[in-house]
């Protein structure tokens, strides 16, 4: 039998705990080890508890996600991180992704989809939908930007040209099966490369190196 998914989730309303908690519940993968009702509380439970994915409200008091997840993040690439949200384009969104998040969640999406999520997250994939990217950068990064978007494009120049191709792949969303068939490669080959692009770029997730990507074509 296949190890269970552990589950951590943070946040601020009982009730969004609660509505998770019976959510995953209903996935017989998934166990959920642990909750936490600020940010300063998921990381202190994270590190007990050692999940494989946390689920991670933006907005909570004490500690907020964002600064949870930079603790959590200095850690090292573990555990999965997936962002909650009542917007998709909430202006801290882009700054939890940026530090490492895995993908983000709405609040109000269906139930399988959170299962489904979840397990992604765990596999090392990233929970983002491939329009999301893009539209996160123009409403939250400015034209002014300029230093960003220079260093994003000196990492990029540093890829041979199909390390390249696997990182414009992964800022689609597409999954490490989509990227193997669209580049006519086994998946343990897109496997490698995506590792690969992580230590090149020092990425700690997928989520960045498309960020990465999608900044680089705004200059």
């Amino acid at each position: 039998m296949a190890e269970l998914i552990r589950v951590l989730i943070a946040d601020d309303d009982p009730l969004v705990r609660v509505g998770l908690s019976l959510v995953l519940g209903a996935g017989s993968d998934l166990q959920v080890v642990g909750e936490a009702g600020d940010g300063a509380e998921a990381v202190e439970a994270a590190r007990r508890l050692k999940p494989d994915v946390v689920l991670m409200d933006i907005r909570m008091p004490r500690m907020d996600g964002l600064a949870a997840t930079a603790e959590l993040r200095r850690d090292g690439p573990r555990p999965a991180i997936v962002v909650l949200t009542t917007f998709d384009t909430d202006e801290h969104l882009l700054g939890a992704l940026r530090l490492g998040a895995n993908g983000f969640l709405l609040k109000d999406i269906a139930p399988t989809e959170i299962l489904q999520a979840v397990r992604r997250a765990s596999a090392g994939e990233s929970i983002l939908a491939p329009s999301v990217v893009p539209r996160l950068i123009e409403h939250a990064v400015q034209g002014g930007d300029v230093a960003r978007r220079t260093v994003a494009g000196d990492a990029l120049g540093g890829l041979t040209e199909r390390e390249r191709e696997v990182a414009e792949a992964v800022a689609t969303g597409a999954s490490n099966a989509e990227i193997g068939r669209e580049l006519h490669m086994s998946v343990p080959t897109v496997k490698a490369y995506v590792s690969r692009l992580l230590e090149k770029l020092g990425c700690a997730n997928r989520v960045q190196v498309a960020i990465l990507v999608h900044e680089s074509r705004r200059g």
